[in-house]
Parts: structure tokens; C-alpha cells; sequence
């Protein structure tokens, strides 16, 4: 008889986020802008961490805010920023 997986019960952890704050100052975010110009600007959202050479890829700016909200790496977020 064949075992069946039981599906993965999604996260239960609420990021809590502010949308009228603006985005720390990040060294590994990179955006990139993907719309025409005659459009209201779209960017796409990677974090370059920790190579700088593999993206992983986060949606758009609103997408990628709660995600950058909760990075706890040390020394990720320019000192300008804090």
C-alpha cells in the first residue's frame, strides 16, 4: 500500500507591515524597472544576498515589503538607513 504525503499547512506567522514606511536602505535589493515608460513605474524586487550573484526573486516593491521588513541579517541595511 502507498503512503500518501500530507499536504504542508501554510505559515501561520502574520508579518505585520506599515505601508506608508518607506523601505530600509538595503546593500543586496535590487530593483528593476519593467514597465513602458508612458506607464505608472512598475519595479521588480530581488534580493542579491549573501553572493550577489543568484537573485532570488521578491514580486514588486509591495510584495517585497513585508519580506524586507523581516530580514534580520546583521549589517545588511546601510547605516544611513537606521
Amino acid at each position: 500500500m502507498a503512503v500518501m504525503p500530507r499536504p504542508i499547512a501554510p505559515p501561520t506567522v502574520q508579518l505585520s507591515t506599515d505601508d506608508g514606511a518607506p523601505l530600509r536602505r538595503c546593500t543586496f535589493r535590487r530593483m528593476t524597472l519593467v514597465s513602458s515608460p508612458r506607464e505608472l513605474q512598475v519595479y521588480d524586487v530581488a534580493c542579491m544576498f549573501p553572493d550577489r550573484r543568484t537573485p532570488v526573486p521578491l514580486g514588486n516593491v509591495e510584495d517585497a515589503r513585508p519580506v524586507c521588513a523581516s530580514c534580520t541579517y546583521n549589517g545588511i541595511f546601510r547605516a544611513d538607513a537606521d
